[in-house]
């Protein structure tokens, strides 16, 4: 291919996922991670493939740490911009971090796509849609109800805003409830499948937040790639939702990661907290992606969950994540 794609955020879920795709399909690939979330041993050739001479990694944090350096030594024509801390519930008590991670850390990465007349495709959230009614579609208005989606939205209308003055290319997607092995399931705050599956293995209960109704749609990572990968000469200036359609509620999803467990000699309990501040029912239209993308979602989440549970089982013994709140009021019990 003998084009060089930049990944922000490269040792998380989409990033570690996506530039394997991209390197055994010929492409050059520059990853930049702080790993704060991710894991240097998730890196696409820290397991010694064959094309690791067309990967360079920087471990760099965006928004402190500048990429000027990384723009001008790589001719770049594409930048996935992955990096983020995706964590809805949390981050109205981690305001401060929240807006610094999300969206001063995006400004830096808008500046030098302008800066080198590269691509830029961010990874957005159905957040920003909030109590907006399900299915949601592109068009919709956004509502968003915590400081993560606000962040997105945020670093969307910047983006657009660099599009009509620089004439940027770019395209957001928007994903949701993203699932696959290379997840950090060891922090306590995202990803609820990952949580369940940790706390199984720890022989601690599985905390639903709420009466466990809440209703959410959850897809597996390997159909986003051919997806992701059409973007980058297509389809400019144009937003999509990516995922998957079936939704569950956070009581079938309990019990499915329970059933699991008891397969491999885990016998775990469910128990119910009190309930956070969410979107009581939240999943996506993936009508345009299929139609422009041929986007084609087969996730089978019993399956998935299987090998996500084979795969959690083989992991070190990593620390659980917990981030210092700046606001303490009104924190949730389970979180204290």
């Amino acid at each position: 291919m003998n084009k060089t794609i930049l990944i922000t955020g490269v040792a998380g879920l989409l990033g570690t996922h996506f530039s394997r795709y991209l390197l055994e399909k010929g492409y050059t690939v520059i990853g930049i991670d702080d790993l704060s979330g991710g894991y240097k041993d998730f890196l696409p050739c820290e397991s010694s493939a064959p094309f690791c001479e067309n990967f360079t990694f920087y471990e760099r944090t965006l928004g402190k740490d500048s990429v000027d350096d990384i723009f001008e030594k790589h001719c770049i024509e594409t930048v996935f911009h992955f990096a983020a801390y995706a964590a809805e519930g949390l981050s109205p008590f981690i305001r401060c971090f929240n807006y610094q991670n999300n969206v001063i850390a995006s400004a830096s990465i808008v500046n030098a796509c302008i800066n080198n007349n590269s691509k830029l495709i961010f990874t957005s959230s159905m957040a920003i849609y909030g109590k907006n009614p399900p299915p949601f579609t592109e068009d919709l208005n956004p509502a968003p109800i915590d400081p993560y989606g606000i962040a997105k939205l945020a670093v969307e209308m910047d983006i657009q805003q660099a599009a009509e003055q620089f004439d940027l290319k770019y395209n957001i997607i928007r994903p949701h409830n993203v699932l696959g092995k290379y997840q950090n399931i060891w922090d306590k705050y995202r990803n609820v499948i990952g949580i369940f599956i940790t706390n199984v293995l720890k022989d601690k209960p599985l905390i639903i937040y709420g009466d466990g109704e809440q209703t959410r749609a959850f897809s597996d990572i390997r159909y986003y790639m051919e997806p992701f990968a059409k973007l980058i000469n297509d389809h400019h200036n144009e937003t999509f939702n990516i995922g998957a359609d079936k939704h569950w509620s956070i009581n079938e999803v309990a019990n499915l990661v329970k059933n699991v467990g008891a397969q491999y000699g885990y016998a775990a309990k469910i128990s119910y907290g009190e309930p956070r501040h969410e979107v009581k029912h939240a999943y996506s239209d993936h009508t345009k992606a299929i139609a422009h993308l041929g986007f084609k979602d087969n996730t089978d989440l019993k399956s998935l969950t299987k090998d996500m549970f084979t795969w959690a089982e083989r992991q070190p013994n990593r620390d659980i994540k917990r981030m210092p709140y700046e606001v303490e009021k009104k924190i949730y019990q389970y979180w204290k």
